[in-house]
C-alpha cells in the first residue's frame, strides 16, 4: 500500500491509493525464471485487475482508471496549480484544457473535416464527427445490442439501463448519470454564463450551446443526410432526422404503449401522465414540462426576438413563427384540405378548417354547453358571461368584448374608409358593409323565406319580412297605440308624434327623422344615382328602390294580403291596401277633422287649407 501526499498552501491532503508494485503480477507468480499460472478464470483475473487499477476520489467517490487523472482531478478540490482563464476566470486543472478552452473566445477551429470542410476546436471532437462519414459503430451494447461509435457514448448508453448516477450536485444532491448534465444543471445555482456570441453578444452556460447557436449566424449545417440530402446545424437534429426513414422507435410508455424513436422525446411524453412540470420561469413562476418552452415563454420577459425576416427584418421570438411569416412573401401553402382542396400555410389552419367538414366542435362553454370548432371562439363567447370588455376606445371611452369590434368602432371616429368597391368606388369603413354592398352589383341573395320564397341580400332583411308571415308586432306607441314589430320602427314612428328631426343635410341645412330620408335627399345635391339596373339600365339613387323596380322585370310580388290573398311588390302598398278591411283612420286634420288611413294622404289634404303648391306646372 503506497500513500501519495499532495501538499497545497493551506492544508495537506492524505491519500491512500491501492497501487500494485511493478514486481507483482495479477494471476500469476514469477519464481526463478519460469511462469507459474493460478488456476484463477481469466475473467475473475480480468475484474481483479479492473478493481485494484481503480482509484476512487474520496471528495466525490468518483472513480479513475489511472492514478495520473485521479491527480489531475483532485485539483478541483484542492485549488491547488489552476489554469485560469484571462477572458472568463474559468479555471482548468491542465494547461492543454485551458488552451482547448480558449478557442471558445478566439473562435479558433484548426482541426477540418477532408470529407465535408467542417472546422472544430479540439481532435477528439473531429475524430467524433468523422464517424457520421465513416457510418463506423464498433461498441455494442449488451443490453440492447444498440450500436455505438464511441466507447464513452457506450458506457453512457449504458446507464440508461443500469440506472447508475454517479455524478451528484453539491449544492442540492440531485444525482445525473452523465458529467455533462450535471455541469449544466450546476449553472442553475451558479446562474454562470460564461460563453457569449461575438456576433450578437448572447451569453450561454455551455460551450456546445455557443457552438450550436453561432451556426445561426454562419448558416453552417455540417451534418448531411445520406438518404435525402438534408443538411443539419446541429448532430441531434441529424439523428432525429434519420429516424424518419429508419422508422426505428425503440422507446415505448407504459402507460399508453405509444413509442418513440429517442429516450428524451419519451421522458418529454411521460409528463404528459405523470402531469410533471420541472421547469420554472424566475421571473412569473410559472412552470413548464419542457425546458424548450421555458426559453421560449422567458423571452416574453426579456422582450428577445432572435429570428428576424431577411425580406422585410420583422423579428420573431420562435423559428416557427419565422417560418410561418416567411410565407407570406413567398406565397407557399403546403398544407391542402383532402375534402375540398384549399390549401392553407400554416397546419393549424388547415386542421380548423377541416372542422367545417367534419362538424367537429372540440370546445365546451362550461356555462352554457355551447360548443366551438376554435379555442378562440370560445374564449370570445365566455365574455357573454363574465361581461368583460377589455378593450376600450380612447376617444369616448366606450369599452369592447372584441379587439376587432373596436377598431371597427374607432374609424367612427377618424373616419377611416379603407374598404372601397371595385365596381363603383364607394368606400366603407367595414369590410362586413363592402361585402353586403358589392351584392347589389352581383345580385346575390343568399338568405331566402321558407314561407314565400322571397330572397334578400342581408340576413336582417329577411328577419324583417318574416314578422310579415308571423304577424308579431312586439313594439307599441305610448303616443296613439300603434304597434310595430321591430323596436327600430318604433323609435322611427315617435319622431311623427315629438316632431324630432336629428338628421340634418350639410349643403341646406334641411332636417329630417329618419336617416334614410336624409341619404335618399343628399342625392339631390350630388345627383349620385350608383345602383343600377342590369335588366334596363335604369339607375337609383337607393338600393331599395332599385330592389323595388326589379320586381317590375321578375313580376316577384312577395307580400300577400291574409284578408283577400291579393299579393303586392312593395310593403308600403300591402300597409296602404290593408286600410280598406280594417276601416282605419289613424291621421286626422287639424284644419276640418276629417282623418285619413294614410300620412300621405292628410298631408295631401292639407294643401287644401295652406294653399301650398309644391309642384310645378310644365
Amino acid at each position: 500500500m503506497a500513500s501519495v501526499k499532495l501538499e497545497d498552501c493551506s492544508q495537506t491532503l492524505e491519500l491512500n491509493v491501492n497501487i500494485k508494485d511493478e514486481e507483482e503480477t495479477i494471476g500469476k507468480s514469477v519464481s526463478h525464471g519460469h511462469i507459474e499460472t493460478f488456476s484463477t478464470s481469466r475473467e475473475q483475473q480480468q475484474d481483479d485487475h479492473r478493481a485494484k487499477r481503480s482509484h476512487h476520489c474520496p471528495h466525490c467517490e468518483e472513480i479513475f482508471p489511472f492514478l495520473s487523472k485521479l491527480k489531475i482531478h483532485l485539483k478541483i478540490h484542492t485549488g491547488e496549480n489552476l489554469y485560469s482563464c484571462t477572458d472568463c476566470g474559468k479555471n482548468f486543472t491542465t494547461s492543454k484544457a485551458l488552451t482547448a478552452h480558449q478557442r471558445v473566445h478566439t473562435g479558433e477551429k484548426p482541426y477540418s473535416c477532408s470529407d465535408c470542410e467542417g472546422r472544430f476546436s479540439r481532435r477528439s471532437h473531429l475524430k467524433r464527427h468523422q464517424h457520421i462519414h465513416t457510418g463506423e459503430k464498433s461498441y455494442f451494447c449488451s443490453d440492447c445490442g444498440k450500436s455505438f461509435s464511441l466507447l464513452d457514448t457506450l458506457k453512457s448508453h449504458e446507464r440508461i439501463h443500469t440506472g447508475e448516477k454517479p455524478y451528484s450536485c453539491s449544492d442540492c444532491g440531485k444525482r445525473f448519470s452523465q458529467r455533462s448534465h450535471l455541469k449544466r444543471h450546476q449553472h442553475i445555482h451558479t446562474g454562470e454564463k460564461p460563453y457569449s456570441c461575438s456576433d450578437c453578444g448572447k451569453c450561454f452556460t455551455t460551450s456546445s450551446d455557443l457552438t450550436v447557436h453561432q451556426k445561426t449566424h454562419t448558416g453552417e449545417k455540417p451534418f448531411s443526410c445520406s438518404d435525402c440530402g438534408g443538411r443539419f446545424s446541429q448532430l441531434s437534429s441529424f439523428k432525429k432526422h434519420q429516424h424518419i426513414h429508419t422508422g426505428e422507435k425503440s422507446y415505448f410508455c407504459s402507460d399508453c404503449g405509444k413509442s418513440f424513436s429517442r429516450l428524451d422525446t419519451l421522458k418529454s411524453h411521460e409528463r404528459i401522465h405523470t402531469g410533471e412540470k420541472p421547469y420554472s420561469c424566475s421571473d412569473c413562476g410559472k412552470r413548464f414540462s419542457q425546458r424548450s418552452n421555458l426559453k421560449i415563454h422567458q423571452r416574453l420577459h426579456t422582450g428577445e426576438k432572435p429570428y428576424s425576416c431577411s425580406d422585410c427584418g420583422g423579428r420573431f421570438s420562435r423559428l416557427s413563427h419565422l417560418k410561418i411569416h416567411q410565407r407570406l412573401h413567398t406565397g407557399e401553402k403546403p398544407y391542402s384540405c383532402s375534402h375540398c382542396g384549399k390549401r392553407f400555410s400554416q397546419r393549424s389552419n388547415l386542421k380548423i378548417h377541416q372542422r367545417l367538414h367534419t362538424g367537429e366542435k372540440p370546445y365546451s362553454c362550461s356555462d352554457c354547453g355551447g360548443r366551438f370548432s376554435r379555442r378562440s371562439n370560445l374564449k370570445i363567447h365566455q365574455r357573454l358571461h363574465t361581461g368583460e370588455k377589455p378593450y376600450s376606445c380612447s376617444d369616448c371611452g366606450k369599452s369592447f368584448s372584441l379587439l376587432d369590434t373596436l377598431k371597427s368602432h374607432e374609424r367612427i371616429h377618424t373616419g377611416e374608409k379603407p374598404y372601397s368597391c371595385s365596381d363603383c368606388g364607394k368606400r366603407f369603413s367595414q369590410r362586413s358593409n363592402l361585402k353586403l354592398h358589392q351584392r347589389l352589383h352581383t345580385g346575390e341573395k343568399p338568405y331566402s323565406c321558407s314561407d314565400c320564397g322571397g330572397r334578400f341580400s342581408r340576413r336582417s332583411n329577411l328577419k324583417i319580412h318574416q314578422h310579415i308571415h308571423t304577424g308579431e308586432k312586439s313594439y307599441f306607441c305610448s303616443g296613439c297605440g300603434k304597434s310595430f314589430s321591430l323596436l327600430d320602427t318604433l323609435k322611427s314612428h315617435e319622431r311623427i308624434h315629438t316632431g324630432e328631426k336629428p338628421y340634418s343635410c350639410s349643403d341646406c341645412g334641411k332636417r329630417f327623422s329618419q336617416r334614410s330620408q336624409l341619404k335618399r335627399h343628399q342625392h339631390i345635391h350630388t345627383g349620385e344615382k350608383p345602383y343600377s339596373c342590369s335588366d334596363c339600365g335604369k339607375f337609383f339613387t337607393t338600393s331599395s328602390d332599385l330592389t323595388v323596380h326589379q320586381r317590375t322585370h321578375t313580376g316577384e310580388k312577395p307580400f300577400s294580403c291574409s284578408e283577400c290573398g291579393g299579393r303586392f311588390s312593395q310593403l308600403s302598398s300591402l300597409k296602404k291596401h290593408q286600410h280598406i278591411h280594417t276601416g282605419e283612420k289613424s291621421y286626422f286634420c287639424s284644419d276640418c277633422g276629417k282623418s285619413f288611413s294614410l300620412l300621405d294622404t292628410l298631408k295631401s289634404h292639407e294643401r287644401i287649407h295652406t294653399g301650398e303648391k309644391p309642384y310645378s306646372e310644365c
